[in-house]
């Protein structure tokens, strides 16, 4: 996987830090919190105006001096993403499914390309045309994402339990690539296994932002599919593991680090 990219970088500093200085980061802090990551200051405004120009960022001055803020629709999206990312959930066997299901006129196909678009980024598998399907623990979320989206008016959301014809199992090799799922999760087991749990604030820093860079995309990926339904072994629940390892070390300190430097 190539390295992240600073657009990416610059989102979890914003989710990290920024909502602890009310949705707000300076232009210069940014652009030395990005310096300690590798990124030089001519990538680091280019990424934020890009940002700014899908709307995810909004130009905003405090005392004086140049920076960026959250826009409310990215506050709501971080907010939502905080419990996939820290506080991913894992189904069991018996658990519940959340169906969506979709009907999008001809003349609205758009609609249609995003409906797909955010359904396939929240992890739901696809069981048929215009059907879809993931743990039933994700039902509120996507009924939250939907209604956001203005998409509400073309889809119905069902709590149900697969009954007949076949087996869970098969089913779930049929709805999501799960040869690919455990490619990635395990391409990230790889990379990070040996990374060094540095307590010292500056190197924390170093390895925690890129680390939940490539992290924040895995539990989408995989939306927590029941372990005994899933090929062993499954490298998500690995992954889940070594991450929930290094955050407990590597937070606290990349924390310090990035407040001293907001505050210098």
């Amino acid at each position: 996987m190539p390295e992240p990219a600073p657009r990416q970088l610059i989102l979890t500093l914003y989710g990290l830090y920024a909502r602890a200085e009310h949705d707000w980061l300076s232009v210069g802090s940014v652009v030395r919190l990005l310096g300690d990551l590798g990124v030089d200051a001519a990538g680091v405004r280019s990424s934020i105006s890009r940002l700014k120009r899908r709307g995810v960022l909004e130009p905003l001055r405090q005392d004086g001096a140049a920076g960026y803020a959250l826009s409310a629709r990215t506050v709501e999206v971080l907010r939502e993403g905080d419990a996939r990312i820290f506080g991913a959930r894992r189904a069991d066997p018996d658990d519940p499914l959340v169906l969506v299901l979709f009907s999008v006129p001809e003349a609205e196909r758009d609609k249609r390309h995003q409906l797909r678009a955010t359904l396939s980024r929240m992890g739901f598998g696809t069981a048929a045309p215009g059907v879809w399907v993931a743990p039933g623990h994700l039902h509120d979320e996507a009924e939250r994402t939907l209604a956001r989206l203005g998409l509400q008016p073309y889809v119905d959301l069902f709590r149900a339990r697969y009954s007949a014809f076949g087996g869970l199992r098969e089913r779930i090799g049929q709805w999501w690539d799960l040869p690919a799922i455990d490619a990635e999760c395990a391409g990230f087991v790889a990379r990070h296994r040996e990374l060094s749990a540095s307590a010292e604030p500056r190197d924390a820093f170093r390895a925690y932002v890129p680390l939940l860079t490539e992290w924040r995309r895995l539990p989408y990926l995989d939306p927590g599919l029941p372990l005994e339904l899933l090929p062993e072994p499954w490298h998500g629940a690995e992954a889940a593991d070594l991450f929930a390892r290094l955050d407990a070390v590597l937070r606290g300190p990349a924390h310090e680090h990035a407040r001293a430097t907001l505050h210098a």
